[in-house]
């Protein structure tokens, strides 16, 4: 399920494509959300992804747009997933984040995200195929490293205090804000999914993640700030 903290509502993607666009200007060509939409799929499935779940949302009044995409996967506990938005009123950039979303709870984490940082003009909307393409091949060894972070995660043990620190830090670098470091806390003391028995860093990682339900969409590149503190107390276990 697609979650967005600021409101935002689900719609079916037949829904995109009744959707009235601005209309162009000389400095900017909005791209209809439906035409993203199509775009990565098409491109997804030249690589070989299969996607086997799509989920749409729009705001208020139809201009972002924030999409993702589940793609079919042998993984054990979650799968991986492509993240859209889209923005024409120039709120923000066309964007992907690749990620993982847990079964058991669907917290969502992307790993990575990637802006096209071009203004919606004529000749971006020309070039956003091969940008796509450019983002998208890698994808596949994307998912393989993600994987095995994952896994290694799974295999990590943390002690309280290494945990604490890892929280600590979390807050320090902006990821998340003073109200939610109690939220973090109480999922890693007493995670509320048998899931996570395991003092690990995957049980840390989906603390924070529970913590930051509905906000990921909307600000994807905090997650991948995320694993980096993780990364980084991971690489302090003895």
């Amino acid at each position: 399920m697609l979650n967005l903290h600021s409101g935002g509502t689900l719609v079916e993607y037949a829904e995109l494509r009744e959707l009235e666009t601005p209309p162009a200007t000389a400095s900017h060509v909005p791209l209809e959300h439906f035409r993203l939409v199509d775009l990565v799929r098409s491109t997804l499935g030249m690589f070989g992804h299969e996607i086997v779940e799509e989920h749409h949302a729009l705001d208020a009044d139809g201009m972002r747009y924030f999409g993702l995409m589940e793609l079919r996967s042998t993984y054990t506990g979650y799968i991986d997933t492509v993240g859209l938005r889209n923005s024409n009123d120039k709120r923000f950039p066309i964007g992907i984040s690749y990620g993982s979303k847990v079964f058991v709870c669907s917290n969502l984490c992307f790993s990575g995200d990637h802006v096209i940082r071009r203004k919606h003009t004529a000749n971006a909307k020309r070039e956003l195929p091969g940008l796509l393409m450019e983002i998208i091949e890698p994808l596949a060894l994307h998912r393989e490293a993600q994987h095995k972070k994952i896994e290694y995660y799974r295999q990590t043990l943390l002690t309280d205090e290494q945990a604490d620190h890892a929280i600590m830090q979390l807050y320090r670098q902006g990821i998340v804000n003073i109200q939610r470091v109690p939220e973090i806390v109480a999922q890693w003391d007493e995670p509320i999914f048998p899931d996570f028995a395991e003092r690990t860093a995957w049980r840390l990682l989906n603390a924070a993640t529970y913590s930051l339900s509905g906000r990921v969409m909307e600000r994807p590149d905090a997650t991948p700030r995320l694993h980096q503190v993780i990364d980084a107390v991971c690489e302090h276990v003895s």
